[in-house]
């Protein structure tokens, strides 16, 4: 029989290939009901998540999320006025947490670390202490935490402290 990590590491990498299976199979499932040939819109990321910014408990204590409880990721080669994900498929996967205006923050978070870029749709993301925000579409319930120190989209993707530091440490949360 397996060490109790090996089997934990093969869980998670069933999970994380069935959330990616289904938002492939969601996508091709839409395009082929749009008759005719294959034709794909263009991903549009989610609209504004409500009151602000959060935190949530994690393993490696407080990490920023959603003020609904979404964790939120950042992406390696972004810079905090530049987005590097977006094409479709990062999109799909990584959500960028837009907004129609810099959003409030609640508990241990600086309002003055929380910005804005302008992405190449016009929309507003948010961007904390330089780290442009994302959701992982992995993450299918509030407090999970599945995406973190996955390599995906050409770079590697990390939660955020409250201070603004990137945690490298891996681990996820699977409620």
């Amino acid at each position: 029989m397996a060490p109790a990590a090996v089997r934990y590491q093969g869980t998670m990498r069933s999970l994380l290939r069935a959330a990616l299976g289904a938002v492939a199979f969601a996508t091709l499932a839409v395009a082929a009901g749009c008759g005719g040939g294959v034709s794909v819109a263009p991903v549009q990321p989610p609209s504004d998540p409500g009151s602000g910014l959060g935190t949530i408990s994690s393993p490696v204590g407080p990490i920023l999320a959603t003020s609904n409880g979404f964790t939120l990721y950042d992406f390696v080669p972004d810079t905090a006025t530049h987005s590097a994900c977006v094409t479709d498929t990062c999109v799909a996967e990584w959500p960028p947490l837009v907004v129609t205006s810099v959003p409030t923050v609640g508990g241990e978070l600086q309002q003055s670390l929380v910005t804005t870029l302008r992405r190449p749709d016009g929309q507003l993301q948010v961007v904390y202490a330089g780290h442009p925000l994302y959701r992982w579409a992995g993450d299918v319930k509030a407090g999970m935490i599945t995406g973190q120190a996955v390599v995906n989209q050409g770079g590697a993707w990390y939660v955020i402290s409250p201070s603004g530091q990137q945690i490298i440490t891996r681990f996820s949360v699977i409620h």
